[in-house]
């Protein structure tokens, strides 16, 4: 490579960070302080009522974050509903999977704040949704973190933009790294945020593959896959789905990497976190510290509330979270 495509090379990397760097800088905790002060208790009471009636909420809510941040950035584009004439992130194929329960817990924060006056229509719902899933987290006994703030709602949303922006349940190591590696995420990161499917659900079909047909997965617990079999039996309904953690099931916490350890990864996407020995210490190290795993998956999610984000002309704060302007 000469000298001349090198420097438009690092022009280029310059830009992109430079770039970034403007629009993660009006990110700060105190961002709605003049509007809406007390936006974060309003936001976390909501949450908890809506907890206290499903703990689906947890799931959902991380679930709905993760596939946001991912396709377009954090911006609240995949709670925007279809129109005649636009088929929106919430509806690819892959996006089906969302629970209700994680769209409802915006609603419902969006609801909380807007009686408000004075914040009415002032909170975007991307940091609503930021907001939501660090008070679930809480909630399950996982760690609570501080949540910058000043994400705008994108202004765009097609089922189009998802493709090939979220992992497959059949991805291994290496093209995990490589997809969060796009959005500036470490495999570090990538391994803390799998753990958020210690709070999950997974419908059958994204695991028959490992314990049906001619050879079933061997790195599945045998007895594990026996149970799997009979709760998702030949034909099973598409929507019976199944907790990812079966051990402590309504806990964020570091049970999901001693799961991985036994071979209960229910995903193989999970399992290859064990199986594979790059990162396999990892999942190691934190299945025997909830101290570690809880300070890494912090950095993490906090990377990952960064990605994308939205300001000035790029972005506005949508009167209904599910409705453009």
């Amino acid at each position: 490579m000469g000298a001349g495509s090198m420097r438009r090379l690092t022009a280029v990397a310059f830009l992109l960070l430079a770039t970034a760097t403007a629009c993660t800088a009006q990110l700060r905790r105190n961002y709605y302080a003049s509007v809406c002060p007390n936006v974060e208790s309003i936001v976390r009471d909501a949450v908890t009522r809506k907890f206290r009636q499903t703990f689906i909420t947890v799931g959902a809510t991380v679930h709905l974050f993760f596939h946001d941040c991912f396709v377009e950035g954090c911006d609240a584009s995949v709670i925007v509903a279809s129109t005649a004439n636009n088929t929106a992130e919430k509806d690819n194929p892959v996006n089906l999977s969302l629970a209700g329960d994680g769209f409802d817990t915006v609603m419902k924060a969006k609801a909380a704040v807007d009686a408000v006056p004075q914040c009415r229509n002032r909170v975007s719902c991307a940091d609503m949704l930021a907001m939501a899933t660090r008070d679930a987290i809480a909630l399950a006994g996982g760690p609570s973190y501080a949540v910058v703030l000043g994400r705008l709602d994108g202004l765009s949303s097609t089922a189009s933009s998802v493709n090939g922006k979220l992992a497959p349940p059949s991805f291994n190591l290496d093209q995990l790294t490589a997809l969060f590696a796009t959005n500036g995420l470490s495999q570090t990161d990538m391994i803390a945020l799998s753990a958020g499917h210690t709070v999950g659900f997974a419908h059958c079909n994204t695991f028959t593959g490992r314990i049906r047909g001619p050879t079933p997965d061997p790195s599945l617990n045998s007895s594990f896959a026996a149970q799997l079999r009979t709760w998702c039996p030949p034909n099973v309904d598409p929507r019976i789905a199944v907790t990812m953690d079966m051990v402590t099931p309504r806990a964020f916490d570091n049970q999901y990497f001693k799961n991985l350890q036994n071979g209960m990864g229910l995903l193989a996407s999970d399992q290859v976190l064990h199986s594979d020995p790059r990162s396999r210490p990892t999942v190691n190290a934190w299945a025997q510290s909830s101290t570690a795993f809880n300070k890494a998956f912090v950095e993490a999610i906090t990377k990952m509330g960064r990605i994308g984000v939205k300001t000035g002309a790029q972005g506005n704060i949508r009167r209904n979270c599910a409705v453009f302007n």
